[in-house]
């Protein structure tokens, strides 16, 4: 079986009135009528006549003379149109809450429809009109050139590529990428244990929602503590955690760390969260104790000076062996006593405690009366110039011992020369007091 295909095109192409009427988007193409008209020939009658045969031989000529210019003339006038006319988008990047400008250029424009899609293929405006109920979109500018639509409150759910379409016999479009920053929030600091003295803290800094992902840094005393850092991502945004643990004593209640959060969407400046340690301890008690002297008469105020994490609230004053005064009076770490006397005398107690320890302090009370003080007072003067003088005394006795020591250490040995002296003249001396007379026995004689 042989198959013949003679082929017609016929190209009309839509007026551009009929085009701009259309308020609807779907593609608009020039129009090809193929005319295909098909001849089966039965072996069995393949004894046609020479006629036949020349006929048909016409008519295909007649078809591949006229049809076949005709259609790549079609051809080349599509592409022509096609290279004539274009499209062009920009892509756009936006903070989260910001304004998106997006912009589709036009080339040699000759009034085709043009179409703005969202990433969903949803129309947004359809040749300038508005085509979905949507306030944040405006459309702000049409022109042969440039068409420009903005969206307003930008939030990472619009992200995505944004569809520019000219329609013409042909189908151009662009997609114009629109990328959401979403900076991060000021952190959290989080503990998740009470920090004991001679223990550890374990902070965690947290930014809960960042696009890139945030860069959080631990700072003490302006050094950074390197922590431990995870990330989870909630949708298109990336949650951040820091954690770091630190060893802490009691002189570490109070004191002050930070966790710093980078973003490139700030431009360089930092979100900054300033956390204080809270170091848990027991108390520390010490009375202050008044100045000078009491006497009968005078007023007694003792303030107990206590110290702990968490501060106790209950500060408790006793008399050891006895009862507090009538007179006394308790204001809070305070204890007041007016007109002593010496019945007041005693041992008195301050006592605080907290969940994490007790501690106590006591001070000795002792009244005197007038005589006794003013005795005491005048006694003290005299008391230091005996001193004084005591020590001047064993000063002087101290020199004399020496003085008199080197002396006698002196005279022992002048002695000592005259004596050696002696021995050597000895004989002379003998001689002359014998009168020369060396047959005489030696005498002695004392000078």
């Amino acid at each position: 079986m042989c198959l013949v295909v003679s082929t017609f095109f016929v190209c009309k192409k839509t007026p551009a009135n009929v085009v701009k009427q259309n308020q609807t988007h779907s593609r608009l193409y020039s129009r090809v009528n193929l005319r295909v008209h098909v001849t089966l020939i039965s072996p069995r009658k393949r004894n046609i006549k020479k006629r036949s045969a020349g006929l048909s031989k016409m008519a295909f000529t007649a078809v591949w003379n006229y049809s076949v210019p005709l259609s790549v003339i079609t051809l080349l006038s599509l592409v022509g149109t096609a290279c004539c006319q274009a499209v062009q988008a920009e892509n756009v990047t936006v903070l989260e809450g910001g304004t998106a400008q997006i912009s589709c250029r036009l080339q040699n424009y000759d009034g085709s429809i043009v179409v703005i899609q969202n990433p969903r293929r949803q129309t947004l405006f359809f040749n300038g009109t508005r085509a979905l109920k949507d306030d944040r979109f405006q459309m702000v500018l049409f022109t042969p050139r440039l068409v420009r639509i903005t969206l307003t409150n930008v939030s990472v759910s619009d992200e995505g590529g944004y569809f520019c379409q000219l329609y013409t016999d042909d189908t151009h479009h662009q997609v114009a990428t629109l990328s959401v920053s979403v900076p991060p929030d000021t952190p959290t600091v989080e503990v998740r244990q009470e920090a004991m003295e001679g223990g550890e803290v374990e902070l965690t800094c947290l930014s809960p929602r960042s696009k890139p992902p945030a860069t959080l840094r631990w700072i003490r005393d302006r050094r950074e503590i390197p922590g431990v850092v995870s990330q989870q991502e909630n949708g298109k945004t990336v949650s951040v955690s820091s954690t770091i643990r630190l060893p802490v004593e009691r002189k570490d209640n109070g004191a002050a760390v930070s966790c710093e959060a980078s973003h490139p969407a700030l431009g360089g400046q930092k979100r900054v969260r300033h956390y204080r340690l809270d170091v848990y301890f027991a108390p520390t008690v010490r009375i202050i104790p008044p100045p000078g002297i009491l006497r009968e008469g005078d007023s007694l105020s003792l303030t107990c000076s206590i110290t702990g994490n968490p501060l106790p609230r209950d500060v408790q004053w006793t008399r050891i062996n006895d009862t507090l005064p009538e007179r006394a009076e308790i204001s809070g770490p305070t204890l007041q006593v007016a007109r002593l006397s010496q019945s007041h005398n005693g041992t008195y107690l301050c006592q605080a405690q907290n969940n994490y320890g007790r501690a106590a302090d006591h001070y000795t009370l002792l009244v005197y009366d007038p005589g006794a003080v003013i005795e005491t007072h005048s006694a003290v003067p005299y008391a230091v110039i005996g001193g004084v003088l005591a020590l001047l005394v064993f000063t002087i006795i101290c020199v004399l011992i020496i003085t008199i020591w080197c002396s006698v250490r002196q005279k022992g040995s002048y002695l000592t020369h005259e004596a050696s002296g002696l021995d050597e003249h000895g004989e002379v001396q003998e001689a002359f007091l014998n009168g020369n007379d060396a047959s005489q026995g030696k005498k002695e004689y004392l000078l």
